[in-house]
């Protein structure tokens, strides 16, 4: 087993991290930053860009950049966050063939565990290049509060990217494992996650290298992205107001308003007020419109006053639910970027009655949480890691209930959300007719009492019940959970022994052929960049090579003999052009020939 890198794929950044000789260390991207953005571009040409490169062209080509599809993967196209999505994102968003979120962009068609694979395989290079060699495992985190579709549809990603994921965890439980690793801590923290796209909070207790949660909660499409809308609906209302024209129907127009949003939101971070100017804007009758306007701390506090409010409510529920009060927690930490800003750092203290702990980078902190438990992981495999399994005990909760659909249409809780994995849990139903042979198990998973608000993860049928009146017969559902969250069901009819039962599968909204395919898709792109880069290099060598020989040839113009500068000249047209198409085989011999030229050239001829 090589080594095993942790990978927080976050709604706006991503980040991935490794642990190396015991000390887990953030890598950085080929530009020097430790966060590469979560967007994926396709130019003009077919060409994919990821990261930092493709952020720089939202505004000059939104249709076809794909951003915060984390906030949709694995959900139904019909569910109310696709709406917003729909209403406010520049690129298409269409029905998949089996209810999902499918993107179009490039010409192309894809899901959303391609788009988050592509994000993925750009952290396994970043990755790669700093490690000098193959990565093939990973740990990825997810939100807290993500459902078994969602967590599929993460896996997926991973599965397309070419990595093994050996585990899914929480992003505050990834949060948590990085604040109390190597430390000898007794303590029952409070990890509050407020990223780009999600919230999620989490109470765990720590003791001697045991990770425990003992509740969590949260709202996967609550983040930073909904601060930014807020600014951006101020600045397109009040230009309306003042030049009659609404920005929101001009694609180009939006995205420049969610870059300077953006913006505009990080200084406030710092600064009391900000100028937002953008030239030429729009179009009017009267010529070109600029947008200039000042935004205060206080007006962006008031416009996201309610976001913040809500996070808070969920912390509420959440204490209430582990049995714990403000009181009871030793730590408050801080994750994500929208944490930053002083009015939740404000509230978050007040609601706490502590100043939250500064200790941990809340950009980086989810990464190195999960390069620690893939480090664990590898030690438990026998890897020679210096950390023993025994060293690091992660105990994690199912973040809702599970159970199954009732007579009614009521859902009736086997598994209670919040409660610790593994486990195992039974509950007897009866039938809801006379003279029932069999029974439909609907597997559910969700917080609704009415079963068709919850989300649907398997169904299958008991066969062989005993004729008799309703509610007689005694059938019982037990559930099973894993480690890794794997659900099994099972039904027995108790006066017959008949059974039944299902390994809950959760699905992404893609066939297991889908994913392979996608998968051969991702290898074959691997091979094209590898190829690409090649050639890349070899032109950029040779690109160097041919301004040396100009350079040689303009030093010595008036010495040189007609037939070497003719020779010259027609090198330089013909190597050119083998850089134009790409010609590898080309570009390799005229690299091998120009040496020679410049020597015969520095030579006098």
């Amino acid at each position: 087993m090589g080594k095993v890198i942790g990978i927080d794929l976050g709604t706006t950044y991503s980040c991935v991290a490794v642990v190396e000789d015991g000390q887990p260390k953030v890598i950085p991207n080929k530009g020097g930053y430790k966060t590469t953005p979560s967007v994926v571009a396709f130019e003009e040409g077919g060409r994919r860009l990821v990261g930092q490169l493709a952020k720089r062209q939202m505004v000059t080509n939104p249709k076809n950049t794909i951003y915060a599809t984390k906030r949709l993967i694995g959900r139904k196209f019909d569910s109310p966050e696709v709406k917003k999505a729909l209403a406010s994102y520049p690129y298409e968003i269409f029905e998949g063939p089996h209810s999902d979120v499918r993107v179009r962009a490039g010409g192309q068609e894809f899901s959303l565990p391609e788009i988050g694979a592509m994000v993925l395989q750009e952290m396994r290079r970043v990755a790669e290049e700093y490690l000098g060699e193959p990565v093939k495992e990973a740990v990825v985190t997810v939100p807290a509060y993500f459902n078994d579709g969602q967590r599929q549809g993460t896996k997926d990603a991973g599965r397309i990217a070419g990595l093994d994921v050996l585990r899914i965890i929480n992003e505050p439980t990834a949060a948590a494992l990085a604040y109390g690793y190597g430390k000898k801590l007794d303590e029952t923290v409070a990890i509050y996650d407020l990223g780009g796209g999600t919230f999620d909070i989490s109470v765990l207790e720590i003791s001697e290298g045991v990770f425990e949660v003992i509740s969590t909660a949260g709202d996967t499409y609550l983040g930073g992205d909904d601060f930014d809308d807020r600014i951006i609906d101020y600045l397109a209302e009040s230009f309306q107001q003042n030049e009659g024209v609404n920005l929101r129907r001009d694609k180009m127009a939006l995205q420049r308003l969610k870059d300077a949003a953006e913006k505009a939101k990080i200084e406030l971070s710092s600064a009391l007020q900000t100028e937002i100017n953008l030239p030429f804007i729009a179009m009017s009758d009267k010529g070109p419109l600029h947008l200039n306007l000042s935004l205060t701390r206080q007006k962006l506090e008031e416009l996201t006053a309610d976001l913040v409010e809500r996070t808070l409510s969920i912390c509420t529920k959440t204490l209430e639910a582990a049995g714990l009060t403000k009181e009871d927690i030793d730590e408050v930490i801080l994750v994500g970027g929208q944490t930053r800003m002083p009015r939740v750092q404000e509230v978050v203290q007040k609601f706490f009655n502590r100043p939250p702990r500064k200790g941990v980078h809340p950009d980086e902190v989810v990464a190195v949480g999960a390069a620690i438990q893939g480090h664990a992981l590898s030690a438990a495999a026998g890897a020679g890691g210096e950390e023993r399994a025994e060293d690091l005990l992660l105990l994690d909760v199912t973040p809702m209930g599970l159970g199954i659909a009732t007579f009614g249409g009521f859902f009736t809780r086997v598994i209670e959300r919040n409660t610790t994995i593994p486990t195992h849990a039974s509950h007897i139903f009866t039938t809801a007719a006379d003279n029932q042979a069999s029974v439909k198990i609907h597997v559910l998973q969700g917080e609704s009492d009415r079963a068709a608000d919850n989300e649907l993860l398997g169904e299958f049928m008991l066969t062989g019940i005993r004729p008799a009146k309703r509610g007689e017969p005694e059938v019982e559902v037990t559930f099973d959970i894993d480690s890794d969250g794997i659900v099994s069901v099972s039904a027995k009819d108790l006066d017959t022994g008949q059974e039944q039962s299902i390994t809950v599968t959760a699905s992404s909204g893609l066939t297991d052929q889908e994913v392979q395919w996608m998968v051969d898709a991702s290898k074959n792109y691997e091979v094209e960049l590898k190829s690409r880069s090649e050639v890349e290099k070899a032109c950029n060598r040779l690109e160097g090579l041919l301004l040396q020989v100009e350079r040689e040839l303009h030093a010595r113009d008036k010495g040189l003999e007609k037939s070497l500068v003719q020779e010259a000249q027609s090198l330089l047209k013909k190597a050119r052009q083998a850089i134009e198409f790409g010609d590898l085989q080309e570009i390799k011999k005229y690299t091998h020939q120009v040496p020679d030229l410049i020597k015969r050239i520095g030579a006098g001829g």
